[in-house]
C-alpha cells in the first residue's frame, strides 16, 4: 500500500461497512434511492455505432433535475461517496479510473474539474490539462505525452482535453486531412482498448454547449477583469470554425464510443446540471468497479513481543 493514502482507522472501518457490506449501512434506504437516480445519467451515453448529430441534441438539459439547489445538494452527496470509493481504490491499488473532458471553448471543462472533484483527496487524484504541444512533445508521436499522463493503479486521472485534441483541433483547422483524422481515431480506439484490458476504466465526456451560450460566456469573460486571463485570441479564431469543430466532434463521438470507453454527451448550457451529471456518471463507474480494501498481510500474532 502507498504511504499517505490511509485515513484514520475509524474512517476506513466506516467506508468498509458501507461499501463492502452495504446491508449494514444505516442509510441503506437512501443509498438505494441514489442508485436509481444514477441510472438516469446513463441515458447520455453514445451507443456504439450510433450516428451523432449534435444539432439534434439539446444543450440545455434538465431532464432529471430542474432545481439548481437540489442539484447542488445531490452533487455534494455524489462527491462524498466518490471520495470514499477512491480511498478504497487507492488501498486496492489494482485498477485506475480515467475521466476525459472535451468540449468547445468555454464549455466548462475547468469548471467541471473544480466543481466535481472538490473535496476529493489529492492523493488519489491526478489532473492533467493538455495544451498546445511543446517542443519536446512535438519531437515525439502525438500519443507520447498522453501515455506519460496516464493515472497509476489506484488513482483517478482527469484529462482536461486529451488525445482527441490532436484529431479535433488539427482537423478542424486543416492541419491534417480527413483521412489522417480517421486513422488517428482508429489508433486511439485501439489504445483505449489496451488501457481497458490493463485495468484502466474510462469515462469520456463531451460538454455540449450551444453557440449562443458560448457567446454569453465569452462576453462575460470580456466584461470581467478577473476573467480576462481566460480569453485567448485562438478562442475567437476557433469560434469562426464552429461548424468544422462540430463536424469533427460528431465523427469522434460516432466512431470512438465503445462499451469499454464510452462517450457521454452532457448538456452543459447550465453549469450546475453539467456538474451533477458528470459526478453521477463518475460515481456509477466507481460503484461498478466495486473496489475492495485488501486483507491485511499480518495479523494480531505479530503484535506479540
Amino acid at each position: 500500500m502507498r504511504s499517505g493514502r490511509r485515513g484514520t482507522a475509524a474512517r476506513r472501518r466506516g467506508i468498509l461497512e458501507r461499501h463492502n457490506h452495504p446491508a449494514r449501512a444505516s442509510n441503506c434506504q437512501g443509498r438505494r434511492r441514489l442508485t436509481i437516480a444514477l441510472k438516469h445519467w446513463e441515458s447520455y451515453v453514445v451507443k456504439q455505432g450510433a450516428k451523432v448529430r449534435l444539432g439534434a441534441v439539446p444543450a440545455l438539459g434538465t431532464e432529471f433535475c430542474d432545481d439548481k439547489k437540489a442539484a447542488r445538494a445531490q452533487l455534494k452527496k455524489y462527491r462524498k461517496e466518490i471520495d470514499e470509493l477512491l480511498a478504497i481504490l487507492a488501498e486496492e491499488e489494482k485498477r485506475s479510473l480515467l475521466v476525459i473532458l472535451q468540449g468547445m471553448d468555454a464549455s466548462g471543462k475547468d469548471g467541471a474539474v473544480r466543481k466535481v472533484f472538490t473535496g476529493v483527496n489529492p492523493a488519489y487524484c491526478k489532473v492533467v490539462s493538455f495544451k498546445e504541444p511543446d517542443r519536446e512533445e512535438l519531437a515525439h508521436d502525438y500519443l507520447w505525452r498522453v501515455y506519460r499522463a496516464l493515472p497509476a493503479m489506484g488513482e483517478l486521472g482527469v484529462f482536461n482535453r486529451s488525445q482527441y485534441e490532436d484529431v479535433l483541433a488539427r482537423q478542424a483547422r486543416g492541419d491534417i486531412s480527413h483521412k489522417e483524422g480517421r486513422q488517428r481515431l482508429r489508433q486511439i480506439a485501439d489504445i483505449e482498448r489496451t488501457w481497458s484490458q490493463n485495468g484502466t476504466v474510462l469515462r469520456k465526456f463531451f460538454l455540449h454547449i450551444s453557440c449562443d451560450e458560448q457567446t454569453r460566456r465569452f462576453e462575460a469573460r470580456l466584461d470581467t477583469p478577473e476573467k480576462h486571463w481566460k480569453v485567448q485570441e485562438s478562442d475567437f479564431k476557433d469560434r469562426k470554425l464552429w461548424p468544422k469543430f462540430a463536424a469533427a466532434y460528431e465523427e469522434v463521438l460516432s466512431r470512438t464510443s465503445t462499451p469499454q470507453a464510452p462517450w457521454y454527451i452532457i448538456p452543459a448550457d447550465r453549469k450546475w446540471y453539467r456538474d451533477v451529471a458528470i459526478a453521477g456518471v463518475v460515481l456509477a463507474a466507481l460503484r461498478s468497479m466495486r473496489p475492495r480494501i485488501p486483507k491485511p498481510k499480518i495479523d494480531r500474532k505479530h503484535l506479540a513481543i
